[in-house]
């Protein structure tokens, strides 16, 4: 599949899809209940989640991981509870998905939140009348309805999470074959004398995928928009 790139960069290249793969498939749950939240619900300090939940794109990518290091690294409090389980995510592959599902979150929730705002919510009443409990409201009108947005807000995540950087390098290092993504490889071949071929074989492929990823969450948001709405 990828027999125009040498064993290094295939290497990166499959570690990535690996770590973008995972991370918005564990963050994919959270996110849909933190939209459904901001978008339905009204309670004390909700601005202040809707301000967590968004500041990874705001705060430039190294504070991000260097907190991420302080919290789960083996001398943090998170990451030192968690490796008496043998838990462990700075300087893995695993660290390398917890960064990147921080960095991809806010695109994907701000996705879903929009698409379950721009939902009737008199449905959902409507239901409501009819003795319809609160899961069977979400999972029956609120959950399809908004499918267009998951769908774009997971397709966006993986891309996000696929050209992450600097968080993952502060949090989990540049290591090959264990946390040497895309972007980390691509910063890797750009220190060593003749690594410029590598590097732009790995930006060309980046720039490819993220703009596949664009079009693909654009166009598969408007197919299951028109079933949605039986057209």
């Amino acid at each position: 599949m990828f027999d125009w790139l040498s064993p290094q960069e295939t290497e990166a290249v499959l570690l990535s899809m690996r770590v973008a793969a995972w991370s918005t498939i564990m963050s994919l749950p959270l996110g849909i209940w933190v939209a459904w939240l901001l978008a339905r619900k009204n309670f004390v300090g909700k601005q202040l989640i809707n301000g967590l939940v968004h500041l990874p794109l705001i705060l430039p990518p190294v504070v991000t991981g260097y907190l991420l290091l302080m919290l789960f690294g083996t001398q943090g409090p998170i990451g030192g509870f968690l490796q008496q389980f043998g838990i462990v995510f700075a300087f893995s592959w695993t660290g390398a998905v917890l960064a990147a599902g921080v960095m991809a979150f806010p695109l994907m929730v701000r996705a879903i939140r929009l698409s379950i705002e721009s939902a009737d919510a008199r449905l959902e009443e409507a239901a409501k009348t009819l003795g319809a409990s609160n899961t069977q409201r979400f999972f029956v009108i609120t959950l399809p309805l908004a499918l267009p947005g998951i769908i774009t807000g997971s397709i966006l995540a993986f891309a996000k999470a696929l050209g992450e950087f600097g968080a993952t390098i502060t949090f989990v290092s540049n290591i090959p074959g264990e946390t040497r993504t895309i972007p980390s490889a691509i910063y890797a071949f750009m220190q060593v004398p003749g690594g410029e071929d590598s590097a732009m074989r790995l930006v060309v492929l980046a720039i490819f995928v993220s703009m596949a990823a664009l079009i693909l969450s654009e166009w598969l948001a408007k197919r299951v928009a028109q079933v949605v709405d039986g057209r």
